[in-house]
């Protein structure tokens, strides 16, 4: 029997570093105004690459119905505004308004900070070094055809 690794699984530590970096940017912008939740759909409204209310909550990450709770919020709150699509009934189209446009100032002001408070600790080459690692760990759990075929049987 082979011994224990001395380390922690590799996941469970990418998955406390994740929580933890996530909680620490979600209190950052959580002091300037925002959420980590409403500054993905601002980052992704102010730069125009989304489709349908569908396609959004998929760019983001999350289910239909947790973006449309978080629009719900973000529409009283006065940061976006959404209405019919004219050619077709059955699609939202969402827009910041000019508060929402305050607000994604202010949060990204707040993230490309907090990004360099990331980044300052590591060289340029750790830091394409943790990128391709991320990105593989990433592909190493991708369904693969083989997968999605056995699921289909």
């Amino acid at each position: 029997m082979p011994a224990p690794p001395l380390l922690p699984p590799i996941g469970l530590r990418l998955a406390r570093t994740a929580r933890d970096v996530g909680a620490a940017l979600d209190a950052e912008l959580a002091a300037a105004g925002g959420s980590t939740a409403t500054w993905q759909v601002l980052l992704l409204l102010h730069a125009e690459r989304w489709g349908t209310q569908r396609q959004l909550a998929e760019a983001i990450g999350i289910r239909g119905a947790t973006l449309t709770h978080h629009l719900n919020r973000m529409e009283r709150d006065g940061l976006v505004e959404r209405h019919r699509d004219p050619d077709n009934r059955r699609v939202q189209v969402v827009g910041l308004t000019a508060e929402g446009e305050r607000l994604f100032g202010r949060l990204r002001t707040v993230a490309l900070a907090f990004d360099e408070r990331l980044r300052a600790p590591l060289s340029d080459e750790e830091l394409s070094q943790l990128a391709g690692g991320l990105e593989r760990l990433r592909a190493a759990v991708e369904p693969t055809e083989h997968d999605a075929a056995g699921s289909r049987s």
